[in-house]
């Protein structure tokens, strides 16, 4: 029995500042219907059933146009949900999957013609693994690299930054984009100059990595405004907003429900971090048309 977990605000606040046409949202998970798309054994947690509908409605009223859907630990790796939702709603949705170690080079080939742009996979420090049972190490990647390139698709990882160093000249090698997650999940309170950090601000600023401005609320304790966090939002920003996508987390997997946030309040924070227009415009919509493949 995996332990449930709670939901996502239902009512999204209305932004206080209108979003662009375009905008995206980054980060995003689809689970379920479970009746339709069951969740797998062995999962880390069982969400509640939060569908591309309810994504959808959270993208409404935030004013954002277009979202990606990226593979949730509930599902495995089985990315029936995510393919659906971006074979119904090819011109709003983009997906990233995650693909058993099983997976052969030519099984890519359908998974990017319907929408999906990138593959997660995720590198982990030592034995201090989340709560992520169907992890996908970069052994496989390496497999797939060749194939993923020749289609187009990126790279997304999840990792500790303690582990950068371990992997960044090989990242350097790369000739994909190769996008890091949450803000590359830095430890709450760890501050911008830890090795870590420093190393991915030298990736980003070589243009060798884009990083996903998402997670500030799992980089800080400090609910709902997150001030601690800002630190590494300013620094990414500063140092290649070319290559900064900005994401939800929606529907918020493992947090509990008192510290629940409001992706409108999220997208609040970003606008008041990013004060200059044109710097929002690239991180919330540019940016992501060019990594994603949207017209």
């Amino acid at each position: 029995m995996t332990k449930p977990i709670a939901g996502p605000i239902a009512d999204t606040k209305k932004p206080d500042l209108a979003s662009p046409p375009g905008a995206c949202d980054c980060h995003a998970h689809i689970f379920g219907p479970s009746d339709r798309f069951p969740y797998t054994e062995g999962r880390g947690y069982t969400p509640p059933d939060s569908p591309v509908e309810k994504y959808l409605a959270m993208l409404d009223a935030m004013g954002f146009e277009r979202g990606v859907a990226v593979q949730g630990n509930a599902h495995g790796y089985d990315n029936a949900a995510i393919l659906d939702a971006v074979k119904r709603f090819p011109k709003r949705l983009r997906a990233v999957a995650i693909v058993g170690p099983d997976t052969q080079p030519d099984d890519l080939v359908p998974l990017r013609a319907v929408g999906v742009a990138g593959l997660r996979f995720h590198h982990f420090y030592g034995e201090e693994k989340p709560n992520y049972t169907r992890g996908v190490g970069l052994d496989v990647f390496e497999r797939l690299y060749p194939k993923m390139r020749d289609l187009g698709m990126h790279m997304q990882i999840w990792t500790d930054l303690r582990t950068l160093d371990d992997i960044a000249d090989r990242i350097r090698e790369l000739e994909i984009p190769v996008v890091m997650d949450h803000m590359g999940h830095q430890a709450i309170g760890a501050g911008t100059e830890t090795p870590g950090f420093r190393e991915l601000l030298g990736l980003l600023g070589e243009g060798k990595c884009w990083v996903k401005l998402s997670g500030a609320y799992r980089r800080s304790t400090d609910y709902p405004h997150y001030p601690d966090a800002r630190q590494y939002h300013d620094a990414l920003v500063r140092t290649n907003p070319d290559q900064l996508v900005w994401g939800t987390d929606w529907p918020h997997p493992n947090v509990a429900a008192e510290k629940m946030p409001n992706d409108g309040v999220l997208l609040d924070l970003f606008n008041a971090w990013t004060p200059d227009a044109e710097t929002r415009r690239r991180i919330l919509v540019d940016n992501p048309a060019r990594l994603y493949g949207f017209d």
